[in-house]
């Protein structure tokens, strides 16, 4: 028995690491918190721990948006001081996607765990096959619209990252490319996406969380400390290599990466759903 919970252990630690570094390199190369590598690796950790299904989907939202936090900081500085920041969106952002993290928060204390894997699935296969078609081939016009069109998709971005336990960066960067944003200048833009998503939202986790029977040991809420702290640390270690590959990388070459990466967590989750 000790044994077989030692390899447990050693599985759960490798796996999370491994995750980590992914989600680093992620974080820098796409601008995004690499909540598409955390959440799905977390769901199997916390299936094999016996987390009752109920609350293993927000526990995976939570504790994503926790690592979110210092790694989205991190690539958002690195992508700042390369200077393709966009901060005037920032601005225009930061108020609509704070109070659509709030909705998604508030709705993930009520919301079924079948609703946390539609979300994912729906937004996952949406950017799989909008990065497929190709940037240049579906546009909504050729410089970004007013602000009242821009609080809508904070609202949108905010809401389903809080929901599917990402950083905003995948949704921001679609909707940043659809008006001719620069691809570069988009991902950098959305990093800082992940930054005004990841605090509320991490905060929004443990409140909505705390004291709820079943947890795992070390849980704040539905934040995990030990999925954070073997995580984080490989998170921060990749993203300078991320931010550096997506200044020398071809931009297609990009895009059918993370589109097939993300076409293969989608149906990982459908599987999930029957």
């Amino acid at each position: 028995m000790a044994a077989l919970a030692f390899g447990h252990t050693a599985w759960l630690a490798a796996a999370l690491a491994a995750a980590g570094a992914c989600t680093g390199i992620l974080a820098g190369l796409f601008g995004v918190g690499g909540g598409t590598v955390i959440v799905p690796v977390l769901y199997e950790v916390f299936e094999l721990y016996g987390v009752p299904d109920e609350i293993r989907m927000p526990l995976c939202v939570g504790t994503s948006l926790a690592v979110i936090v210092p790694t989205s900081i991190s690539s958002f500085l690195g992508h700042t001081r390369k200077g393709q920041v966009n901060t005037g969106v920032l601005r225009m952002w930061i108020v609509p996607i704070a109070a659509g993290v709030g909705i998604g928060v508030i709705a993930a204390a009520f919301a079924r765990p079948v609703l946390f894997k539609a979300v994912f699935i729906l937004v996952c296969l949406f950017l799989a096959v909008r990065l497929l078609a190709g940037k240049d081939t579906w546009k909504l016009g050729d410089k970004l619209p007013g602000r009242s069109a821009m609080a809508i998709y904070g609202l949108v971005t905010g809401s389903s990252a809080s929901l599917m336990g990402i950083g905003g960066g995948l949704v921001a960067n679609v909707v940043l490319s659809l008006y001719r944003f620069p691809i570069h200048a988009a991902v950098a833009t959305a990093s800082g996406v992940g930054v005004i998503v990841s605090i509320p939202g991490a905060i929004g986790y443990v409140v909505a969380g705390w004291g709820h029977p079943g947890l795992p040991p070390l849980s704040l809420g539905y934040v995990s400390l030990i999925g954070f702290a073997l995580l984080t640390p490989l998170s921060l270690l990749t993203v300078r290599y991320g931010v550096s590959l997506a200044h020398q990388l071809n931009k297609r070459q990009m895009e059918i990466a993370l589109s097939a990466y993300l076409i293969f967590i989608s149906l990982r989750f459908v599987v999930s759903l029957t």
